[in-house]
């Protein structure tokens, strides 16, 4: 990218890693080409097979995360490097490099805090049918909860604002991360953009490190807490609804029977649903009460969003124009 579009600002690019030294060498290769004047970081997860070697060989700076999973890596990075820009990828070469001109040019003329790079092809990787209809419905749900902000919340390759690294929290341990990247720009309503690029297939001996059920399972868990944390209310309500319906299931028989009969026969019945039915106003409550908390926590995390510095934006040359970001558009339109 010429100096003049982003002018003295630093730009940094993080590649999580685990077992990629078929693909990292090429990766960082890539990116150097591509931004010469950006600080590439590796951060190497535990890899058994010579992927720190091939990206200090490729000239990285490496870095080793001894914690398991992808979350503790990234939250490493975002608190060790100071940037104003960062990019983040994967080191299993599915994203290309020479996207990442187009997302830093978005970030800075859409003045953004995070833009999610959508993967055209996603489906098509490595013939994973469950787990493309996994992002397909994780995306739908996200959506429902959440709000209609992001049409790929698992893409790893992203590009933010300093502002937005160092005020995500980044509680997440596994790959869960993404999905806890867009919840915190939706919470707190930040500036975002979404560009559709080409998703490459792994190479010959670089395989998927995904369970299709074990990490469904770690992302509907992930989904709850979030939902519990940010949206205490509905989280709540949804439940206390369902202990007011068994509640009511189990009193309705015993009630027909006393306006019938005048008696209760089935008292044992009678205590549960009452029983239920307290559970049920005490969860209603709850999530009231905890409502009332998850705003303020919002508005407090938003005021240190709003104390962080941030650099002025950077004024393209009059004979080009910014780019419209836009999800869906064709990687044509956006070169």
């Amino acid at each position: 990218m010429a100096r003049s579009h982003t002018g003295n600002l630093n730009i940094a690019v993080l590649l999580p890693c685990y077992n990629e030294a078929a693909t990292i060498g090429r990766v960082v290769q890539g990116f150097r080409a591509m931004l010469p004047d950006a600080a590439i970081h590796v951060y190497d997860n535990n890899s058994t097979d010579g992927t720190a070697l091939q990206a200090m060989l490729a000239g990285a700076h490496v870095v080793r995360e001894r914690r398991q999973g992808k979350g503790h890596v990234v939250r490493r990075m975002f608190a060790d490097i100071e940037a104003d820009i960062y990019i983040m990828a994967d080191g299993d070469g599915t994203y290309a490099p020479e996207d990442a001109e187009e997302l830093v040019r978005t970030l800075l003329t859409e003045r953004a805090d995070m833009v999610v790079g959508t993967r055209r092809g996603v489906h098509a990787d490595a013939g994973r049918q469950g787990h493309a209809l996994g992002n397909r419905l994780f995306n739908m749900l996200y959506r429902t909860i959440f709000g209609p902000d992001f049409t790929d919340i698992f893409s790893g390759y992203r590009a933010f604002s300093r502002r937005f690294v160092k005020s995500f929290p980044a509680v997440s341990g596994g790959f869960e991360i993404e999905t806890e990247m867009s919840v915190h720009a939706s919470r707190l309503k930040l500036p975002v953009s979404e560009l559709e690029l080409d998703y490459g297939r792994r190479p010959e001996g670089s395989h998927s490190k995904l369970s299709t059920f074990r990490d469904g399972g770690k992302i509907l868990w992930m989904f709850a807490m979030l939902m519990k944390e940010t949206r205490p209310f509905a989280f709540f309500s949804t439940i206390s609804a369902a202990f007011m319906l068994a509640s009511l299931g189990f009193m309705t028989p015993v009630l027909a029977e006393y306006f019938d009969t005048g008696l209760v026969s089935r008292m044992p019945t009678w205590v549960l649903s009452m029983a239920l039915m307290m559970i049920s106003f005490m969860l209603f409550t709850a999530g009231v009460i905890l409502d009332s908390v998850a705003r303020a926590r919002a508005e407090q995390l938003r005021i240190h969003y709003m104390s962080l510095e941030t650099p002025s934006a950077v004024k393209l040359p009059d004979n080009e124009a910014a780019p419209v970001s836009r999800p869906g558009r064709d990687k044509a339109d956006a070169a």
